[in-house]
């Protein structure tokens, strides 16, 4: 999907007007923009016809930033050029996680540090396994045999 000139001509009082030596024209950059859009491919994936992804970027946010781009879509869609309908919005657990820390979760940072300078350097860690503790036996009298029992009727 892309814009032509003529169809450009209606948003392009909607857009800043380019001062200086600039490389990308409006058009160009807007076409990059609904390339991305309606690909969605990275920015740094944006074909070279479109020029260098970065400097389409740069003017996008600044659009963004501004209010620029709202009021061009507007417009694209009043007059029907572009015809953008959101059918589906899926969101899985992946996108939805967030880490404690970025809850606002109480973070760890006093640090004690010991009387000896030494100690607080590198911890170290011995891990020695343990065995439940067990009781001794008590000096019990010695087993005696027992006979074993019959089963009634026999």
């Amino acid at each position: 999907m892309e814009i032509t000139e003529t169809q450009f001509e209606r948003i392009a009082p909607l857009l800043p007007r380019q001062r200086g030596n600039v490389k990308l024209s409006n058009l160009t950059v807007l076409n990059a923009i609904l390339h991305v859009a309606e690909h969605g491919c990275k920015w740094r994936g944006l074909p070279a016809r479109f020029g260098n992804w970065h400097t389409v970027y740069t003017r996008m946010s600044r659009w963004s930033r501004n209010g620029v781009l709202d009021r061009v879509f507007e417009q694209l869609q009043r007059d029907q050029v572009v015809r953008i309908k959101v059918e589906a919005l899926g969101l899985d657990s992946t996108s939805v996680k967030v880490h404690p820390d970025g809850t606002g979760a109480r973070k760890k940072t006093a640090r004690r540090p010991s009387a000896s300078p030494a100690a607080d350097g590198t911890p170290r860690f011995i891990w020695l396994p343990r065995m439940p503790e067990r009781r001794s036996p008590s000096p019990s009298p010695p087993a005696t045999p027992t006979t074993p029992r019959r089963a009634a009727g026999s």
